[in-house]
């Protein structure tokens, strides 16, 4: 009797363990215990569902299996075939649920989705649908081949964007890792395919390869991962626009942030505050690009950040950012003095850290001492002496500047003036016998020496150190492969500031098109410069606390030109169009 009661009870767990579909058959007589067994067992083995083992084995054939299933569940019978693909609505259901359960929605009606299944007894992939749509479900029965061809054929975007990907797309792609965390200074070497993967981690590995790789190619300055409620978006910027790049399904959001993170060498298991860090990508043998990672909890998830910092950008010499000759010149000028100090000012994004880096560029050389304080450095330049700050330790903007003037300095470059303490001791360097660069947040060069006014430096400091201040903004740069003149009322353009003479037809302004070779009619970003080298005269409404109108008036007289002129005058070389210059300066 206990012999019986033990065989019984492994009968009753093995019946547990068949699926719903198998059962349903066993009731109706058309499978058998023992195959519908043997068929379960052949699928786990082979990863597979039971329904493909089922009709792949000849047991049941899809038609039989279809027509049956929807007079046991008494539901609707359609044919695939007679199904139009281009009008089926694709964002319905997340497209990772309609591969996991071979499932297509086809509409909604009346609140409810329907939703084509070759296994009813699915209750696991209704409820996930339920959930994720917030609507009740209605199965419409379909054959399983038909079924399956056709979810591969409208989820084929999506499996190319997270499943798709080889090694070869990468080309021989050498990554190595950099120090991440301010302050840590090691320094470690990974392939980004490498370390601690799970087999289902590597759909996401693969696709943050992907996104990088991408992102290079079309010249995107900032990468982000965002997710929320009920979906996962990448974005990138390009040309100063954020463009939407993919949605990969939200489950994702975890594994691609710890990936990120592990690879930034930032705490996986801290996601309640921010954290920033560092990697690298080899991309060629003498091309290394870097990454700045900076991790942002919100609601739903870690926000995820990747500037792309491209050390190539600050070699490209002065001549590649945009300055006007005479422009330039001043900037030249001042760069070669023994002292001073000279300010590059503008919002985050408007490319200081590249001007500044493209100076020390010019000033690299083997009989000059260069050091830099930032918060943290983005391009490394060899040659010079880089130090990222770190306020929790100490190492704060002043206590560096302090510990650069003990080190005997030719150059100093601090990446932001941001208190009165940091303020004075690089005015005192400055009239010391050093050139100091920084940068100051404010709107316009004349405004810059009021700013600094009101942060507490005496007047007199001022006009003795500064030497030079340079403002900026990066506009669009037209197509030059579609750009195309545009007619402009002459009103419009006076408003925006140009003057009666110089509209005298000898000029076109131009306006984007758009083609295969760029970004909506713009390709490219250009520098519009307001090149301000203070003079004596300068000096004088400085030491007299004068206005930033003053300045701005003395400023104009010496020929400085502000940034809108400095943008129009862009727009009469056909470099970009109004609409940009109207966008990011403000007169």
């Amino acid at each position: 009797m206990a012999t019986t009661a033990a065989a019984l009870a492994v009968q009753q767990d093995n019946l547990a363990d068949l699926p719903g579909v198998a059962r349903a058959l066993m009731l109706s007589g058309k499978l058998t215990e023992k195959t519908a067994s043997e068929i379960n067992q052949r699928a786990r083995s082979l990863r597979k569902p039971f329904i493909a083992e089922l009709t792949g084995s000849g047991a049941v054939s899809a038609s039989d299996l279809a027509h049956l299933l929807a007079q046991m569940f008494t539901a609707p019978l359609i044919d695939l075939a007679a199904i139009d693909p281009l009008r089926l609505q694709q964002d319905l259901v997340d497209p990772k649920i309609c591969i996991d359960y071979q499932v297509l929605p086809l509409g909604k009606r009346n609140g409810r989705l329907l939703v084509a299944t070759a296994d009813p007894s699915n209750h696991e992939a209704a409820e996930q649908i339920k959930f994720t749509t917030q609507l009740g479900v209605e199965w419409i029965i379909a054959e399983y081949d038909k079924l399956s061809q056709l979810i591969a054929a409208q989820t084929k975007e999506y499996q190319s964007s997270t499943m798709g990907f080889s090694r070869s797309d990468y080309g021989d792609l050498d990554t190595v890792l950099a120090a991440s965390a301010p302050g840590d200074t090691g320094m470690g070497a990974q392939d980004l395919g490498e370390g601690e993967t799970s087999g289902e981690d590597v759909p996401v590995v693969k696709f943050f390869h992907k996104m990088l790789v991408d992102a290079i190619d079309m010249r995107a300055s900032d990468l982000h991962f965002e997710p929320y409620e009920f979906s996962y978006r990448v974005r990138y910027r390009i040309d100063g626009e954020l463009r939407e790049i993919a949605s990969p399904p939200p489950g994702i959001k975890e594994t691609l942030a710890s990936r990120i993170k592990v690879l930034s060498r930032l705490d996986i298991a801290e996601k309640r505050v921010p954290q920033d860090g560092r990697m690298k990508l080899r991309i060629a043998p003498d091309k290394v690009i870097d990454f700045r990672v900076s991790t942002l909890p919100t609601l739903f998830g870690e926000k995820i950040v990747i500037r792309i910092l491209d050390p190539s950008s600050a070699r490209m010499g002065i001549e590649a950012l945009g300055y006007e000759p005479e422009e330039k010149q001043r900037l030249l000028d001042a760069i070669v003095r023994p002292y001073g100090m000279i300010l590059v000012t503008g919002p985050t994004g408007s490319g200081k850290t590249v001007s500044l880096y493209s100076c020390l560029n010019l000033l690299n050389k083997p009989g000059v001492n260069i050091s830099t304080a930032e918060d943290p450095s983005e391009i490394n330049m060899p040659g010079v002496n880089q130090v990222n700050v770190n306020d929790k330790a100490g190492l704060t903007f002043a206590a560096a500047l302090r510990a650069f003037l003990r080190q005997d300095p030719d150059i100093i470059m601090v990446g932001e003036i941001r208190d009165l303490e940091t303020a004075d001791i690089a005015i005192k360097a400055a009239q010391t016998g050093h050139l100091v660069l920084s940068t100051l947040h404010t709107n316009d060069a004349p405004s810059t020496l009021t700013r600094m006014r009101n942060m507490g430096i005496a007047p007199f400091n001022i006009a003795s150190s500064v030497i030079l201040i340079t403002a900026q903004r990066l506009a669009r740069r037209l197509c030059p492969q579609c750009k195309t003149p545009v007619n402009i009322p002459r009103e419009a353009l006076i408003e925006a500031g140009y003057d009666e003479n110089e509209l005298d037809g000898s000029w076109m302004p131009y306006g984007p098109v758009g083609c295969g070779a760029c970004n909506n009619g713009y390709k490219g970003r250009v520098g519009i410069y307001q090149v301000m080298p203070i003079t004596e005269a300068l000096q004088r409404i400085i030491l007299a606390d004068g206005s930033a109108l003053e300045i701005a008036d003395q400023a104009k007289s010496e020929g400085v030109r502000s940034l809108r002129q400095s943008g129009l005058h862009k727009i009469k070389l056909g470099v970009t169009s109004l609409e940009e210059v109207l966008a990011v300066t403000n007169e």
